[in-house]
Protein backbone atom coordinates (compact mmCIF):
# COMPACT_ATOMS: atom_id res chain seq x y z
CA UNK A 1 0.00 0.00 0.00
CA UNK A 2 1.34 3.52 -0.41
CA UNK A 3 1.90 6.29 1.82
CA UNK A 4 -0.43 9.24 1.61
CA UNK A 5 1.82 11.95 0.93
CA UNK A 6 0.74 15.16 3.09
CA UNK A 7 1.52 18.52 1.85
CA UNK A 8 1.75 21.70 3.84
CA UNK A 9 0.08 24.67 3.12
CA UNK A 10 2.25 27.31 0.95
CA UNK A 11 0.53 30.36 3.19
CA UNK A 12 2.34 30.05 6.40
CA UNK A 13 0.16 32.87 8.10
CA UNK A 14 0.86 36.75 8.51
CA UNK A 15 2.70 36.72 11.64
CA UNK A 16 6.25 36.97 9.94
CA UNK A 17 5.48 40.72 9.18
CA UNK A 18 3.12 43.79 11.19
CA UNK A 19 1.17 45.34 8.48
CA UNK A 20 3.56 48.36 8.97
CA UNK A 21 6.77 46.45 7.53
CA UNK A 22 5.08 45.78 3.79
CA UNK A 23 6.01 49.21 1.85
CA UNK A 24 2.97 50.83 0.19
CA UNK A 25 2.90 51.17 -3.34
CA UNK A 26 3.96 53.50 -5.91
CA UNK A 27 1.40 54.64 -8.42
CA UNK A 28 4.41 56.29 -10.49
CA UNK A 29 4.06 53.35 -13.20
CA UNK A 30 6.57 51.15 -11.44
CA UNK A 31 6.06 47.79 -10.33
CA UNK A 32 4.70 48.06 -6.93
CA UNK A 33 7.03 47.41 -3.59
CA UNK A 34 4.89 45.66 -1.66
CA UNK A 35 4.45 42.39 -4.61
CA UNK A 36 6.43 40.27 -2.67
CA UNK A 37 4.20 39.67 -0.14
CA UNK A 38 1.14 39.76 -2.41
CA UNK A 39 -0.28 36.49 -0.95
CA UNK A 40 -0.74 38.18 2.53
CA UNK A 41 -4.00 39.52 3.18
CA UNK A 42 -4.75 42.77 5.14
CA UNK A 43 -4.64 41.92 8.60
CA UNK A 44 -7.65 44.60 10.14
CA UNK A 45 -6.28 44.01 13.96
CA UNK A 46 -2.98 45.34 12.81
CA UNK A 47 -4.64 48.13 10.84
CA UNK A 48 -6.86 49.74 13.45
CA UNK A 49 -5.70 48.25 16.71
CA UNK A 50 -2.22 49.48 17.70
CA UNK A 51 -2.65 48.74 21.80
CA UNK A 52 -4.52 45.16 22.06
CA UNK A 53 -4.37 45.36 25.51
CA UNK A 54 -6.19 49.28 25.87
CA UNK A 55 -8.40 48.65 22.89
CA UNK A 56 -12.42 48.02 23.17
CA UNK A 57 -14.91 48.11 20.82
CA UNK A 58 -18.63 50.17 21.17
CA UNK A 59 -21.14 50.04 19.22
CA UNK A 60 -22.98 53.47 19.17
CA UNK A 61 -26.80 53.87 19.86
CA UNK A 62 -27.27 57.18 19.21
CA UNK A 63 -27.20 59.95 16.67
CA UNK A 64 -25.25 62.57 18.73
CA UNK A 65 -22.36 62.22 16.47
CA UNK A 66 -23.61 62.25 13.14
CA UNK A 67 -21.27 65.42 11.88
CA UNK A 68 -18.47 63.69 12.79
CA UNK A 69 -19.63 60.37 10.55
CA UNK A 70 -20.44 58.41 13.61
CA UNK A 71 -24.18 57.28 13.09
CA UNK A 72 -26.05 55.30 15.19
CA UNK A 73 -25.25 51.06 14.72
CA UNK A 74 -21.49 51.88 14.00
CA UNK A 75 -18.64 50.41 16.01
CA UNK A 76 -16.43 52.16 17.55
CA UNK A 77 -12.65 51.17 18.28
CA UNK A 78 -11.86 52.96 21.20
CA UNK A 79 -8.29 53.16 22.56
CA UNK A 80 -7.69 54.07 26.11
CA UNK A 81 -3.93 54.33 26.11
CA UNK A 82 -4.06 57.50 24.08
CA UNK A 83 -4.10 60.95 25.72
CA UNK A 84 -7.50 62.83 25.42
CA UNK A 85 -6.81 66.04 23.88
CA UNK A 86 -8.60 68.87 22.48
CA UNK A 87 -10.93 68.16 18.97
CA UNK A 88 -10.33 64.11 19.79
CA UNK A 89 -13.84 62.54 19.99
CA UNK A 90 -14.08 60.33 23.54
CA UNK A 91 -16.00 58.13 25.32
CA UNK A 92 -16.71 60.17 28.80
CA UNK A 93 -18.42 58.73 31.88
CA UNK A 94 -21.00 61.38 32.69
CA UNK A 95 -22.98 60.67 35.96
CA UNK A 96 -22.56 56.66 35.35
CA UNK A 97 -23.05 56.80 31.96
CA UNK A 98 -21.24 56.34 28.71
CA UNK A 99 -21.26 59.26 26.07
CA UNK A 100 -19.68 59.78 22.99
CA UNK A 101 -18.59 63.71 22.24
CA UNK A 102 -15.71 65.12 21.16
CA UNK A 103 -13.74 67.06 23.62
CA UNK A 104 -13.15 70.93 23.89
CA UNK A 105 -10.91 72.40 26.45
CA UNK A 106 -10.73 76.14 27.02
CA UNK A 107 -9.73 78.44 30.25
CA UNK A 108 -13.54 78.04 31.88
CA UNK A 109 -13.27 74.25 31.69
CA UNK A 110 -14.32 71.18 29.52
CA UNK A 111 -16.98 71.11 26.77
CA UNK A 112 -18.33 67.66 25.56
CA UNK A 113 -19.44 69.04 22.02
CA UNK A 114 -21.84 66.79 20.17
CA UNK A 115 -21.81 66.85 16.42
CA UNK A 116 -25.86 67.21 15.89
CA UNK A 117 -27.67 70.49 16.67
CA UNK A 118 -30.49 68.49 18.12
CA UNK A 119 -28.00 67.43 20.95
CA UNK A 120 -26.81 70.24 23.53
CA UNK A 121 -23.00 70.45 24.49
CA UNK A 122 -21.93 69.40 28.16
CA UNK A 123 -19.87 72.24 29.85
CA UNK A 124 -18.00 71.03 32.91
CA UNK A 125 -15.80 72.84 35.28
CA UNK A 126 -12.31 72.01 36.25
CA UNK A 127 -13.09 71.07 39.37
CA UNK A 128 -16.69 69.02 38.35
CA UNK A 129 -15.71 65.43 39.32
CA UNK A 130 -18.97 63.87 36.92
CA UNK A 131 -17.23 63.32 33.82
CA UNK A 132 -14.32 60.85 33.61
CA UNK A 133 -12.68 60.47 29.98
CA UNK A 134 -12.56 56.33 29.47
CA UNK A 135 -10.94 56.38 26.25
CA UNK A 136 -10.81 58.25 22.65
CA UNK A 137 -12.21 57.20 19.73
CA UNK A 138 -9.31 55.78 17.34
CA UNK A 139 -11.94 54.41 14.11
CA UNK A 140 -15.15 53.57 13.15
CA UNK A 141 -16.42 50.92 11.52
CA UNK A 142 -19.52 51.97 9.12
CA UNK A 143 -21.90 50.03 7.21
CA UNK A 144 -22.93 51.05 3.88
Amino acid sequence: MDEDIFYGAAYKGSKRFSQWEVPTANATGFGAAADDYMERGIDLNEQLIHNKPATFFFRMNSDSMIGAGIHSGDVLIVDRSIKAVTGKVIVAILEGELVIRRLQKNFNGVVLMAENKKYADIPLSVFDERANVWGVVTFTIHHL
